[in-house]
């Protein structure tokens, strides 16, 4: 083996060169070395376009829980109401107890239902969730939709609701509605925020 620094000799049991002192290197060991290194398998990337099958969600929201306290509170009120009057009534109070329990069915019935709603805002397209048994779920991509708008009347801005309204570009102009959703404005900014880069 010769140096490559200054071609002088180096014997094979030797680790510097005795003309300048380089390390002996030998290229072919480095040549045979340098596949083996390599050899070991890698991480493998990912294809460039999984990332972008990927989609990414931007909120979840469902109707306001607000009317379904209220009704929670009031049916409290009415239950406590009535077993005070049947209290005064010869009713015994395993029958007042139950009756007064049952007002609480109707709240329960209407948070079941709010429950079953639920709105969802990708980078493509807005999913709208609805039913209990019977699921239907419906997708408006975002390149169809031509406008958005927010509605509230005077008590829902005043208990901080509203409507979201989308005008789609369908054939038969259809409107999708997002009910009684908190903040509605918040959630219009984040809606045009992802329709600006569809643009």
């Amino acid at each position: 083996m010769h140096c490559t620094n200054c071609g002088t000799y180096i014997a094979p049991d030797q680790r510097f060169c005795a003309g300048c002192g380089a390390s002996a290197i030998d290229p072919e060991a480095t040549r045979v070395a340098r596949p083996q290194f390599n050899a070991s398998p890698l991480p493998s990337r990912p294809v460039s376009g999984e990332s972008s099958e990927i989609e990414r969600t931007i909120f979840t929201t469902r109707p306001t829980l607000l009317f379904v306290k209220i009704g929670y509170g009031l049916a409290v009120m009415g239950a406590i109401l009535l077993v005070i009057l049947l209290a005064l009534t010869p009713v015994p109070w395993w029958v007042s107890v139950p009756l007064a329990l049952a007002l609480l069915l109707i709240p329960a019935f209407y948070h079941i239902k709010r429950n079953t709603v639920r709105y969802t805002l990708t980078d493509s397209k807005i999913e709208i969730d609805e039913g209990f048994i019977a699921r239907t779920t419906r997708n408006v991509p975002l390149r169809n939709i031509q406008d958005v708008t927010v509605s509230t009347s005077i008590t829902q801005r005043l208990l901080g609701f509203g409507n979201l309204i989308i005008d789609n570009a369908g054939e038969t102009g259809v409107t999708t509605v997002l009910r009684n959703i908190n903040d509605p404005r918040h959630h219009a900014d984040l809606l045009l925020r992802e329709l600006r880069r569809w643009r």
